[in-house]
């Protein structure tokens, strides 16, 4: 409490004293998340944020140019109304997983009816049905429009069991398998798409200023 309230008065005694100083010079001295926080407080605007981009899921011409910046390097782009300055403050590589996965609610069955129905689906993918096909035909929740496909997630992002038995599993590529929580009545046919691939990501301070 105490840092981040001297903190807040050094910076706005700076900001006295420098008057003409450009928030790009401003940023020059934000580092950690106390001294972001404290930053956007004074900073109050909706547009003012702490962004994180993820290598893979942010392809923008913006994204790629902020991955390419070391960290605390900063980029400013203007455009006739406003300025937006970015400074880059964290850079990291985190384990991501990927699967892809068809959802059986265990209240609509019982246990034999549920393991019939997971050996009936896991037959027809082994005899040539495409699993997107089958997640769409038997998946029980809204992940079965996208073919049962989850995307890249982190250690964190799921319930912990179903995140062990994807992380801990020892599962190779293309393996299908079936993952049970009962407590929560959720029971899966899992397919496993892809290699756990370390990917970076950024976290970026973006602040926007009208042109006057």
């Amino acid at each position: 409490m105490t840092k981040n309230l001297l903190f807040a008065l050094l910076f706005s005694a700076f900001s006295f004293l420098n008057a003409q100083n450009s928030t790009e010079n401003e940023l020059e001295f934000i580092e950690t998340p106390e001294q972001i926080d404290n930053y956007l407080s004074l900073k109050k605007s909706k547009d003012n944020k702490l962004i994180t981009f993820n290598e893979e899921k942010h392809k923008t011409i913006l994204a790629k140019e902020l991955f390419g910046l070391p960290k605390g390097e900063i980029k400013t782009v203007t455009t006739n109304f406003e300025k937006t300055v970015y400074k880059v403050v964290e850079k990291t590589k985190t384990s991501h997983y990927r699967v892809a996965y068809i959802y059986l609610d265990g209240s609509k069955y019982n246990v034999t009816e549920l393991n019939e129905l997971r050996t009936k689906i896991i037959n027809q993918y082994k005899n040539g049905a495409p699993f997107d096909f089958l997640a769409k035909r038997y998946s029980m929740d809204g992940n079965a429009n996208k073919g049962g496909d989850i995307g890249w997630f982190t250690q964190g992002d799921m319930h912990p069991e179903f995140e062990n038995e994807i992380i801990n599993g020892h599962h190779a590529l293309n393996d299908i398998y079936t993952l049970d929580i009962p407590e929560k009545n959720w029971y899966y046919v899992v397919l496993h798409t892809h290699d756990p691939k370390n990917i970076s990501e950024i976290k970026v301070l973006k602040i926007v200023e009208p042109i006057k």
